[in-house]
């Protein structure tokens, strides 16, 4: 599973300041600028060479739902890069991110572990190092147990430590997430 980087993703996109292509001609043709070839078009959506130039087209409008899925989530990915960069940037050197989340927690305190069943619903901000090591991760291709690790961390020094205040040797993991979401 890969809870973070989705919702990384998604947070990205929710930075548009246009709306990407509508028809399936203009998302083919806008793949086909970002990726050169058609036989690249046709890997990245699952389908082929001739399909792809169909649809560049327009001899094919209505692709089945899940190659129009393929095609959306594409398009997406490369729609605006330069605008998902700068919010990034911003979120790592001034804004910070917040974190939306439900996920189950362990803990290692001195007087022992717990792998703690219950679900907790969190809505934390994590300052803006925490979201640059976050981004910086994603970049260099980390898991998600790396992206949980660097969570948990800032997690647990801005809402369980409360900056410093409280439960100094306290450490948090996540140990299950139900969801997540990630806003910057």
């Amino acid at each position: 599973m890969r809870e973070i980087d989705d919702a990384l993703e998604r947070a990205g996109q929710e930075a548009f300041t246009r709306e990407p292509p509508k028809s399936t001609q203009a998302r083919v043709n806008f793949l086909l600028k970002q990726l050169k070839t058609t036989q690249a078009v046709a890997s990245e959506i699952g389908v082929t060479p001739d399909s792809v130039n169909r649809y560049r087209r327009g001899a094919r409008k209505n692709p089945p739902a899940h190659i129009a899925d393929r095609i959306d989530s594409a398009v997406r990915a490369r729609w605006q890069p330069r605008i998902r960069n700068r919010q990034q940037r911003q979120a790592a050197t001034s804004t910070g991110i917040t974190i939306e989340t439900r996920a189950q927690f362990g803990y290692t305190a001195p007087i022992g572990t717990t792998d703690d069943g219950r679900f907790r619903r969190l809505t934390v901000h994590l300052p803006p190092e925490y979201a640059g090591r976050l981004f910086d991760a994603r970049q260099q291709g980390a898991t998600d147990q790396q992206m949980r690790d660097i969570v948990a961390e800032g997690i647990q020094e801005t809402y369980f430590k409360d900056g410093g205040r409280r439960a100094q040797d306290l450490e948090v993991a996540i140990n299950n997430i139900e969801y997540f979401d990630v806003s910057f």
